[in-house]
């Protein structure tokens, strides 16, 4: 981006790109959401085990963990299925289990274990962020059911949870970067939050630079803006 050049120019910088949350967008798990922001789309599922890990058992608490991947197709070249176990894998999945497991009540889910898996079958930048938004939901739905079916009294999920990404371009906030916009900015922040407005975490790297304290709060409240709005469409999704 140069000085001569808007830094953005199909949607304001405190826009959201076009979100679509489809539920039941699978047959096989109690939970199933296909979340689409702009041209990224990830596939969200949830199994359910009714059980715990070794190091739980007889804990009377329940578990949550996430697996992420980016399919060979998602991209412009192929993503080999070796680098699916990446490093960066790895802590994608880390960053939507903890997520996820901010906002969960461990008793009341009992001894369960919700295993969320996190596909993206298309990726324009925010994968991980629309992940954990997409994921809410489909552990939602899973908790209900489980719910309907008798196995809980109630759902164990205590708020909603969503995440944007933020970057930091001549000192303009933009709010949910594509691709494009996410390699070119001076600050790059990824922003978890409760639909409380709770932080969960906060990702903020400078690429060559430094970023000033005011601009980090500034990043902190235009994601905060962002994920009302997607904890809104999780709303309309689940009326």
């Amino acid at each position: 981006m140069t000085a001569d050049q808007p830094i953005r120019v199909d949607r304001a910088v405190d826009e959201l790109r076009p979100v679509t949350i489809t539920r039941g967008f699978t047959e096989m798990t109690p939970g199933s959401v296909l979340i689409a922001m702009g041209r990224t789309k990830v596939l969200c599922t949830v199994s359910v085990e009714l059980s715990v890990p070794p190091w739980m058992r007889d804990s009377g608490k329940g578990w949550v963990t996430a697996e992420y991947a980016m399919l060979p197709g998602s991209g412009n070249e192929r993503i080999p299925r070796r680098s699916i176990s990446g490093g960066r894998t790895k802590e994608i999945q880390r960053l939507i289990g903890r997520s996820l497991r901010a906002v969960i009540d461990y008793e009341a889910m009992g001894e369960i274990t919700a295993r969320v898996d996190c596909d993206v079958l298309q990726a324009d930048g925010g994968t991980r962020t629309a992940a954990i938004t997409g994921a809410w939901v489909a552990l939602a739905d899973a908790m209900d059911t489980l719910v309907d079916q008798g196995v809980l009294e109630s759902s164990p999920i205590t708020d909603h949870l969503a995440a944007v990404s933020v970057g930091l371009v001549d000192d303009e906030v933009l709010l949910d970067l594509e691709y494009t916009e996410d390699v070119a900015v001076d600050v790059d922040c990824n922003v978890v939050m409760t639909g409380s407005g709770d932080l969960v975490e906060i990702q903020g790297t400078a690429e060559g630079g430094t970023f000033t304290r005011d601009q980090l709060n500034r990043m902190v409240d235009r994601a905060a803006e962002g994920i009302a709005g997607l904890v809104g469409k999780q709303r309309e999704a689940r009326a």
